[in-house]
């Protein structure tokens, strides 16, 4: 679903699945490819946004949680798409892939990157993309914000009316609430998250922010 010339969005479809967003900019980025089974339904949707497989060149994840990143590889065989890791999922990638895995009772699907995300991927991106670290629910959790179109891909940091657990292996609740502290003072037109739907318009994100903080924050 098109949100913008420049977002598209294409939701959860079950357990152990996440929103998948699409950010058009000078290098077509997927972030969050979600389950292995939505791969075949996600490319139909796209194609009917006028997105081919072949026109993603790079992958991304919000974090390192199964429903988050099980889709990489079979999207990476579509569309030749490379698969970025940013240093801090790197760094505690035992927290997010293996110890999640065991919290479950699950085997550990191995996550597969291509690269390392550069420090400067972003220099010239005409939507003035940037990467923001917000950890809390996981301890590699990044957001995707852009400058001129104002949106945040959040993945499971806040979500309307609630926020992401903390009890998972590299979670903290102290340190997601200073997360979300710091994400409400961004001028933010479309708040993107990992389930759930999405808000928009600048009132609605400023009054979700300021709920969360009133009345979920205690419970964290």
């Amino acid at each position: 679903m098109k949100l913008t010339d420049n977002i598209y969005f294409y939701p959860e479809t079950g357990m152990l699945d996440a929103n998948t967003y699409v950010i058009k900019d000078e290098m077509n980025i997927l972030v969050d490819p979600g389950a292995s089974r939505k791969t075949p339904s996600l490319v139909r949707a796209m194609q009917k946004d006028g997105i081919k497989p072949e026109d993603i060149k790079i992958i991304l994840n919000t974090h390192l949680h199964l429903d988050h990143y099980e889709g990489c590889q079979d999207f990476k065989k579509l569309s030749g798409a490379r698969i970025l890791i940013h240093p801090k999922q790197e760094e505690f990638y035992d927290y997010s892939v293996n110890q999640v895995a065991q919290f479950f009772g699950m085997p550990v699907l191995e996550f597969k990157a291509d690269a390392q995300i550069e420090a400067d991927i972003f220099k010239n991106s005409p939507l003035g993309l940037e990467i923001v670290y917000a950890p809390g629910h996981s301890s590699d959790s990044i957001c995707f914000y852009s400058k001129k179109e104002k949106f945040l891909v959040c993945g499971d940091v806040i979500f309307q009316a609630n926020t992401g657990r903390v009890d998972f292996p590299g979670g903290s609740a102290a340190r997601l609430k200073q997360s979300i502290e710091e994400l409400s003072k961004m001028d933010i037109e479309y708040l993107l998250p990992g389930h759930m739907d999405i808000i928009a318009g600048a009132d609605n994100v400023k009054k979700n922010f300021q709920y969360v903080k009133n009345n979920v924050f205690e419970w964290l």
